[in-house]
C-alpha cells in the first residue's frame, strides 16, 4: 500500500472565488513558510510570490493516475521515494516549488523526516491548468533545469501528451503514445500514454 505521498483534495467552492489578499509582499521562503493555510498553493519562484487555486477534477485524475504507474515500480526501491503535493521542495534560497508529483533520492535505511531533507528532486511532473500553463513551461521550467533536476514532465491534459524536459534541453521531446523512462540508479518502467490520458473520460 502506498503512504508515501499525502493527498491533495480539492476545496470546497467558496475557496474558488478569489485568491488570498496578502498584506505584505512576501519575497523569501521564511515569509512564505509563515503564511496561514488558505486552500491555495503558495510557492516562491525566484523571490516572486505566486498563489494557484485549488486544482480542477480532471487534474486531479491524471495525478493518481500517474502515481499509481510510478509506486508500482518505485514501492520496491529504499534509495528513491514518490511524493505528491502539497510540499514545500527548496530549490535555492529564494525558491520554494510544489510540484504535482516528484521523486527524490534518499538514503536508505535513513527515512526522510522533513522537507528541507529532501534536495533536487531527480523527477518533477506538472499537470498544465488555464492558470499554470505559462509558468509551468516558462519560468518554472527554466528553474527546475538550472536546478539539476534529472526530468521535468509537463502533462497537457488538452493536447493529451506530455513534453519531456532535460537539465540541458533547448527543446522539449514530446511524447504522444508512450513515455519510457529511467531514473539514474537502475529505477525504470513505461506509461502508456493513452491508457494514462483515458483517465480523463471516465
Amino acid at each position: 500500500m502506498m503512504t508515501s505521498a499525502p493527498l491533495y483534495f480539492p476545496r470546497r467552492a467558496e475557496h474558488f472565488m478569489a485568491m488570498p489578499a496578502i498584506a505584505d509582499p512576501v519575497t523569501t521562503i521564511e515569509q512564505l513558510l509563515a503564511l496561514p493555510e488558505d486552500g491555495f498553493r503558495h510557492e516562491l519562484l525566484e523571490g516572486v510570490h505566486v498563489v494557484t487555486p485549488a486544482p480542477q477534477l480532471p487534474h486531479q485524475r491524471v495525478i493518481l493516475a500517474l502515481i499509481r504507474v510510478l509506486d508500482a515500480v518505485l514501492v520496491r526501491r529504499d534509495d528513491l521515494e514518490l511524493f505528491m503535493s502539497p510540499a514545500d521542495v527548496i530549490l535555492t534560497p529564494r525558491t520554494l516549488v510544489q510540484p504535482d508529483v516528484f521523486v527524490v533520492r534518499k538514503t536508505p535505511g535513513e527515512p526522510l523526516r522533513a522537507w528541507a531533507e529532501i534536495g533536487i528532486p531527480v523527477l518533477a511532473i506538472e499537470i498544465l491548468s488555464p492558470s499554470s500553463a505559462a509558468r509551468d513551461r516558462g519560468v518554472k521550467r527554466r528553474i527546475y533545469q538550472h536546478a539539476g533536476v534529472g526530468e521535468y514532465w509537463i502533462v497537457d491534459l488538452d493536447a493529451r501528451l506530455i513534453e519531456r524536459w532535460l537539465p540541458g534541453d533547448d527543446r522539449p521531446e514530446i511524447l504522444t503514445e508512450r513515455l519510457a523512462w529511467t531514473i539514474a540508479g537502475g529505477a525504470s518502467g513505461a506509461i502508456d500514454l493513452a491508457a494514462l490520458f483515458a483517465s480523463l473520460d471516465r
